[in-house]
């Protein structure tokens, strides 16, 4: 169920392809409705919120639409075969009603009426044949577990199997693996079976021969450029293997160019490599087990002097997008994403982003970009370039314990406020745990309700050197707003809050208002007219002080 609280933080959220708010004051078109949640369904499920405005600042109205839940609830779950889930919440007699629509099954889209609808911004349209395309292939059987015919055995290079049992020998701590024999050892992690050889078994274990006559496009391409300019690399190599034979090469080869950056802090310098292996690493591990290998691609390593760019075919899996691709998770190839598990090198089948985003933050890194990902490729770019000494500097004095049990979540809530930019939507937990950082005293908030801003605590501005900028965030801007405020007002014999706004353009109006009230309060000013309209004039109600005077009682 949800909560009036759960309400008011998806009030703060804009609208994305989670969430959708509608007035309906009155009521709302049944159909309009069931096309919404048809929508929803497609692109992984979300709410419906009806009694709230969809503009910022969003306020609850209530609505009258679809007085008997129960009616609707079923007219919905009878027409797009979903279990949607219907409920109310009142806020002072006014009523909110949410409708929680769950994400389609596997490789089945939603229709309503013969269409399957999907969002475009603000509309509703069909879905296009390339998306329905990549639903309906989700019901396809996992491909890297299906046998490839015409392979054998022999068509897989025992080194590379050697070199996999040393790996599942290190994380299981057992020794009794290294005396099964390789075809148990591969039928135990289910890549070969009586029926044959997988093409799981010939992504991690193939010989040469073998991927060029049964799987040519899984192959790995790197190439070292020292600019973007266009011609030949300096360097390039094409694996077209099991990856169980390359993987340890393929990082020294991008180890060969990876420099290290100093930093000083005190007496020590720090050395940090441009490319964190960790992160490097598991964007490849993603990229050979996310891969559409039926796409005649090859996976690219592109190697410069501070940025790494890894291009996998195939966009991503239905349902998965960069905004959530951290807490949602569909391996395109299940059986290599368990392989991959079992040996260790992930720590989850299927997961390994959340490695990326910690490591790049805490070597204050920019984060992983997908600028250039669309429908038919996976394009994430490393920038290996430090952006604050500082911020470094600052975690190295964090207390280790208190470090070593931030989850993914909290380093991102804490990237988004030394980059001093708003939270996003997604997921809603990101602002939950500002709270935890505010109590361990990693972070810190500044004024109260809706015009709470977050920084960085004393610590970090003390390590920076800007101590300055500290004191002038928590207090010195707020009483020097202020006296502008009460400049402007005295100067123009009062003035209407759209006037102090010009006064100070980069506050919100929220905040300004906390600022005009402060003031009143202290008796510095009042107010005639209680529209926005009202004037707001220099002194304490019923003063006898000149509205020109030069005091400014204290």
């Amino acid at each position: 169920m949800s909560s009036l609280n759960e309400l008011y933080i998806w009030m703060k959220s804009r609208e994305n392809g989670r969430l959708e708010f509608k007035e309906a004051k009155h009521q709302f078109d049944r159909t309009k409705l069931t096309q919404y949640c048809c929508a929803f369904a497609n692109e992984g499920g979300g709410r419906v919120v009806l009694g709230v405005t969809d503009q910022f600042p969003r306020k609850i109205v209530g609505s009258q639409a679809f007085l008997n839940l129960e009616a609707i609830k079923s007219h919905l779950i009878r027409t797009l075969s979903l279990k949607i889930e219907v409920e109310e919440l009142l806020e002072e007699h006014r009523r909110v009603v949410v409708f929680t629509i769950p994400s389609r099954p596997m490789g089945v889209p939603v229709q309503c009426d013969g269409i399957y609808w999907m969002r475009r911004g603000e509309e509703l349209v069909p879905m296009t044949a390339d998306m329905l395309k990549r639903i309906f292939d989700e019901a396809i059987p996992d491909f890297s577990a299906q046998i490839c015919p015409g392979a054998k055995f022999e068509d897989l290079n025992p080194n590379a199997i050697n070199a996999f049992r040393e790996e599942w020998m290190r994380k299981a701590g057992s020794h009794h693996i290294k005396h099964i024999s390789e075809k148990q050892l591969l039928r135990d992690i289910e890549v070969i079976s009586d029926s044959g050889v997988t093409y799981a078994a010939l992504v991690l274990f193939g010989t040469h021969k073998a991927l060029g006559q049964y799987l040519a496009q899984a192959e790995v391409v790197f190439e070292y450029r020292s600019s973007d300019l266009t011609g030949p690399a300096q360097h390039r190599i094409e694996y077209r293997e099991g990856f169980f034979n390359f993987y340890n090469e393929l990082w020294e080869k991008i180890n060969l160019r990876n420099d290290n950056q100093h930093f000083q802090d005190g007496l020590f310098i720090f050395d940090i490599p441009t490319f964190n292996e960790k992160a490097v690493r598991e964007v490849i591990l993603n990229a050979i087990s996310h891969r559409d290998y039926k796409s005649a691609g090859s996976v690219w390593v592109k190697q410069y002097p501070r940025r790494i760019t890894i291009v996998s075919p195939g966009g991503f899996p239905s349902g998965i997008t960069p905004q959530n691709m951290l807490w949602r998770q569909q391996p395109r190839n299940r059986r290599i994403a368990d392989v991959f598990a079992k040996c260790g090198l992930v720590e989850r089948a299927g997961q390994g982003a959340d490695r990326i985003f910690e490591e790049s933050i805490k070597q204050s890194k920019a984060l992983p970009d997908f600028t250039h990902t669309d429908e038919y490729q996976v394009s994430l770019t490393l920038d290996g370039q430090i952006r604050d000494e500082s911020f470094l500097r600052f975690l190295g004095k964090l207390d280790k314990k208190t470090l070593a049990s931030f989850t993914v979540i909290d380093f991102l809530a804490l990237d988004y406020v030394h980059r001093e930019k708003p939270l996003p939507a997604e997921p809603p937990e990101l602002k939950i745990q500002l709270k935890h950082l505010i109590n361990l005293g990693v972070i810190e908030s500044i004024g109260r309700g809706k015009s709470t801003q977050y920084m960085l605590c004393k610590k970090y501005y003390l390590h920076a050197g800007k101590s300055g900028i500290y004191t002038r965030k928590q207090g010195l801007d707020r009483d020097t707003n202020k006296e502008l405020l009460l400049k402007h007002i005295r100067a123009n014999n009062g003035a209407r809050l759209s006037d102090l706004c010009q006064v100070l353009p980069s506050l919100s109006a929220d905040q300004i208002r906390t600022l005009v009230k402060e003031l009143k309060q202290n008796n510095l000013i009042h107010v005639r007219g209680k529209t926005k309209a009202g004037l707001w004039f220099f002194g304490p109600e019923e003063s006898h002080l000149k509205p020109n005077s030069n005091l400014i009682p204290t």
